[in-house]
C-alpha cells in the first residue's frame, strides 16, 4: 500500500477496534445492576452494533482484530476475552467498568470469572490450555488462588498488531533476523528459487508444506534464494541460528510457539541456518530435528550436508557456485571497464577460482578501488591490477580451508630444487596443465566429454627430506597458488565413515581456490588392498575409491606423498596422472644441496662442498645441519665454519639414531 493508503487503514483499522471495544464495554456495563430500562438497553446495543458495522464497511483492508481471529481460530467467546484485555490497555475507562461489573473496586483487571458472566457466548473450553488464547500466548494469566480469579493481560505482540504496529516480539528480536532480497540473482540459482515457489504451490494445505534443505557452502547465496523464492510468494524470510535454539523441552516448546505466531503475524518463512551446528551435538541435533518436524508454516533449513530425514515431506536442493558463464558475467558486471584490460587473465580466474556470487562482489569492491586515484582519476604508480585482484581471490578463498589443512607458504623456486633434469621437467609438465587447462578442457572440448579425469594428481615417491615439500612449494610458487598440507595419517578415522566425511569437507573447502593440496603420508590409506573380512576393511576400500574420485574431479592440484611406493596398488597408481621419484641424493646432488642452502646474506668461511657432500644424508637432513650451525656461528659472533657444521651434524645424527663415521667427517677440523 502506499504511504496515503497505509494512513487511510491505520486510521480506519483503529475506528473498527475502538468499535468493538465500544461493544465489550456495553457488555461489561449491562452486567453490572443498572436502573436504565430494558428498552434503553437494547437501544445502546443497537448504537454500538451499528457503529462496529459500519467501521468495518469502511476499511479497505480487513482489520488486524478480524485477521487475529481468523489466524488462530478465536471462537465469538475467545474474541470477546481478547478484547476485554486490550481495553484495559486502550481506554482508560475499562479499568472502572471491570470493577464494577466485578463488584469489587480493587478488581479493576479482567478475569476469566468476569468473562464467562458478562458474556453471553461463554465456553469453559476457552480456558484450557490448549485452546488459541493460551496455546498461541495472545493472554497472560497472573498469580492468583484460582485460574478464574487471575489477572489477564494481553500479550504485548499481540497489542501491538490491534493496534496496526508491526514490531517483532521482543523474545524473537535478539535471535532472529529480517533478510533482505537480494538482487542480481544468477539464472541458475533464480531456477532454484522457482523451484522452492513449485514445490510450496503443489502442496495439498498450508500445513502440510515440505521442508526445503538448501544444501551447500555458500550461506549468502542459499539466502539470496530463498529470499527470491519468499518474494515471489510475497512472504518475509527470517533467519534463526541453530546456535539458538534451545535444548530443554519446556524452552524449545516455548519458542516454537512463538515462532508460529510470529510467522502467522507477520506472514514470514523461517530459514533456519544449521550451517555451525556441530553434527555431534547429539542434544542439539535432537532439538533441531524436533523443531523441523513440528514447525507447519514455511521453513527452509540451511545445512552444508543433507540432514536426515523428518517425518515432514522434505525437498532438498542443491546450491552450487554459479555457472563459469554466470560467474563470468558477474565479473565483468563488478569490475566495469578493468575487466577489458585483463585480457586473458579473467580466463585463468574463472580457471582457477570457483566463487560465489558475494564473494566476486567483494573481491571486486577489494581490488577495484585501488586502481583509480580519487582526486585526478588516475591509476596509482605502479599498481599492478591482475596482481591485486589474484591475490584478492587467494585471500578470500582461504578462511574454509584454514581450519582444516596446514597452510605452508611457499619460500622455494626452481633454483632451489635439486633433483634429475627428468623429475624437473616432469613437474614443469604439471605446471603447463594447469596453466592451460581452460584451453584445453573447455576451448577445446576435452573437458565436455567426460568430467572424469580432469583433475590433476600426482605422487610423490622418495625418502624423507628428498625434496617432496619443496618441489610442491616450487610448484605453488610458480602458479601463484595456496598450498595446504594435509597429514592423512591424521585425517584417517577409525570411525567407519568419518575418513570420507574429513576428506569431503578438505575437497569441498579447496574446490574455490584451486589451491595445491598435498597429501602426506599416503601410506596410511593406500596400502595393498587386501581381503575383505569385516566392514572396517570394506570401508576402507570405500574411502580410498572416494579419495581418488574427488581427486580426479578436483580444479586444483592434489598432490600425494609416499616413501613406499611399492605398497601402492597398480590400480590405484593407473588413476594418477604424474608419478615422480625423488631419488636419495648422491653425492654430486649433495654437494649441490649444501652450495645453495646458505641465503645470501648468511657469513660464511672456509667452507668445503665436497667433504660436506660426504655425510650420506637427504636434503631435509642438509637443511637441518646448516640451520643449526648458523645458531651456533651466530652465538659465537662470527661466520659459519666448518667446525660449527661439525656440531650441528653430530646433533642431526644422534636424532637419526644413526652413527656419524670418520669416513664421512675425516678432514673437516
Amino acid at each position: 500500500m502506499t504511504a496515503v493508503a497505509t494512513s487511510s487503514w491505520s486510521e480506519a483499522n483503529q475506528r473498527y477496534l475502538m468499535a468493538a471495544l465500544a461493544e465489550i464495554r456495553f457488555l461489561l456495563e449491562r452486567h453490572v445492576p443498572s436502573s436504565q430500562s430494558d428498552a434503553a438497553v437494547t437501544v445502546k446495543e443497537d448504537i454500538v452494533t451499528q457503529d462496529t458495522e459500519q467501521a468495518y464497511s469502511n476499511i479497505p483492508v480487513p482489520p488486524t482484530l478480524e485477521t487475529l481471529c481468523a489466524l488462530f481460530g478465536l471462537s465469538s467467546f475467545e474474541r470477546k476475552v481478547l478484547l476485554l484485555c486490550a481495553g484495559i490497555e486502550l481506554d482508560g475507562s475499562f479499568a472502572s467498568v471491570c470493577a464494577a461489573a466485578q463488584g469489587d473496586p480493587r478488581r479493576t483487571y479482567p478475569t476469566f470469572s468476569l468473562a464467562l458472566a458478562a458474556f453471553p457466548d461463554a465456553h469453559w473450553s476457552a480456558l484450557i490450555p490448549d485452546a488459541p488464547l493460551r496455546y498461541w500466548k495472545l493472554i497472560e494469566i497472573g498469580n492468583g488462588e484460582a485460574l478464574t480469579a487471575s489477572a489477564l493481560r494481553i500479550d504485548e505482540r499481540i497489542l501491538h498488531f490491534l493496534a496496526g504496529i508491526s514490531h517483532m516480539d521482543d523474545r524473537l528480536t535478539g535471535i532472529v533476523e529480517s533478510i533482505p532480497l537480494s538482487t542480481g540473482l544468477t539464472s541458475s540459482h533464480e531456477r532454484l528459487a522457482e523451484s522452492i515457489v513449485q514445490a510450496w504451490s503443489k502442496a495439498p494445505t498450508s500445513s502440510a508444506l515440505p521442508v526445503i534443505q538448501l544444501c551447500g557452502n555458500e550461506k549468502a547465496d542459499k539466502y539470496a534464494i530463498a529470499a527470491a523464492a519468499c518474494a515471489k510468494l510475497g512472504i518475509n524470510p527470517k533467519a534463526l541460528s541453530a546456535l539458538s535454539v534451545p535444548t530443554a523441552l519446556n524452552d524449545l516448546d516455548s519458542l516454537i510457539r512463538l515462532w508460529e505466531r510470529e510467522a502467522a503475524l507477520s506472514e514470514s518463512a523461517l530459514i533456519l541456518e544449521c550451517g555451525g551446528m556441530d553434527i555431534h551435538d547429539s542434544a542439539r541435533v535432537h532439538a533441531v530435528t524436533t523443531m523441523i518436524e513440528h514447525l507447519r508454516g514455511a521453513t527452509i533449513v540451511s545445512v552444508s550436508e543433507r540432514l536426515p530425514s523428518t517425518q515432514r515431506p522434505v525437498a532438498i536442493f542443491e546450491v552450487g557456485k554459479p555457472l563459469m558463464s554466470e560467474q563470468r558475467t558477474l565479473w565483468y558486471d563488478t569490475l566495469g571497464s578493468d575487466a577489458d584490460k585483463m585480457n586473458c587473465r579473467l580466463d585463468e580466474v574463472l580457471s582457477h577460482f570457483d566463487l560465489s556470487v558475494q564473494a566476486i562482489r567483494e573481491i571486486g569492491r577489494e581490488a577495484c578501488p585501488r586502481t583509480m586515484d580519487r582526486e585526478n582519476g588516475c591509476r596509482e604508480p605502479f599498481y599492478d591490477f591482475e596482481k591485486s585482484l589474484w591475490d584478492a581471490c587467494r585471500k578470500r578463498t582461504r578462511p574454509r580451508l584454514d581450519g582444516l589443512a596446514q597452510r605452508i607458504e611457499p619460500a622455494a623456486g626452481w633454483d632451489d630444487l635439486v633433483l634429475p633434469e627428468q623429475q624437473k621437467q616432469i613437474l614443469r609438465e604439471v605446471a603447463i596443465h594447469v596453466r592451460r587447462r581452460a584451453k584445453v578442457y573447455d576451448s577445446w572440448g576435452f573437458g565436455a566429454r567426460s568430467s572424469r579425469g580432469l583433475g590433476i594428481s600426482a605422487l610423490f615417491e622418495g625418502a624423507s627430506g628428498t625434496g617432496k615439500t619443496m618441489a610442491a612449494e616450487v610448484l605453488a610458487n610458480e602458479l601463484r597458488l595456496d598450498l595446504y598440507r594435509i597429514d592423512l595419517s591424521s585425517t584417517v578415522s577409525k570411525y567407519i565413515g568419518e575418513t570420507e566425511k574429513n576428506l569431503r569437507r578438505i575437497f569441498d573447502a579447496a574446490e574455490e581456490s584451486g589451491a595445491i593440496l598435498l597429501f602426506d603420508e599416503a601410506d596410511a590409506l593406500f596400502g595393498k588392498r587386501s581381503e575383505i573380512k569385516d566392514s572396517h576393511d570394506r570401508y576402507a576400500n570405500i574411502e580410498v575409491s572416494y579419495l581418488l574420485q574427488r581427486m580426479e574431479a578436483y580444479r586444483g592440484v592434489a598432490i600425494l606423498t609416499t616413501n613406499m611406493k611399492s605398497a601402492l596398488d597398480l590400480a590405484f597408481l593407473r588413476r594418477i596422472r604424474f608419478v615422480i621419484q625423488f631419488p636419495f641424493p648422491d653425492a654430486v646432488y649433495r654437494a649441490e644441496i649444501w652450495k645453495r642452502i646458505f641465503p645470501d646474506e648468511t657469513p660464511t668461511e672456509g667452507l668445503d662442498m665436497n667433504k660436506l657432500a660426504r655425510l650420506n644424508i637427504a636434503g631435509g637432513n642438509i637443511r637441518n645441519i646448516a640451520l643449526n650451525a648458523a645458531f651456533l656461528a651466530a652465538d659465537d659472533g662470527g661466520r659459519v665454519r666448518m667446525e660449527h657444521l661439525l656440531r650441528a651434524a653430530r646433533s642431526e645424527y644422534v636424532k637419526m639414531e644413526k652413527p656419524l663415521s670418520s669416513t664421512e667427517i675425516g678432514g673437516w677440523v
